[in-house]
């Protein structure tokens, strides 16, 4: 079995001022977030479907 290395990326509205920003990857059933400022912890597998709904909620601007 060939494991890959997730790819990592910020939101384009991330600052450079450290503060409280999350990273995500895509893989193909799931999206992996985790702390920008601490990528040693566990980070959170959620399905693509969820993640989805959560951003399609995130940016509705009456949230």
């Amino acid at each position: 079995m060939r494991t890959t290395e997730p790819v990592w990326f910020k939101s384009s509205y991330s600052g450079g001022g450290g503060g409280n920003c999350v990273e995500v990857a895509v893989r193909p059933k799931t999206v992996l977030v985790r702390d920008s400022k601490d990528t040693r912890k566990q980070s959170l597998a959620v399905s693509r479907d969820a993640w989805s709904a959560f951003t399609t909620l995130v940016s509705d601007s009456r949230v």
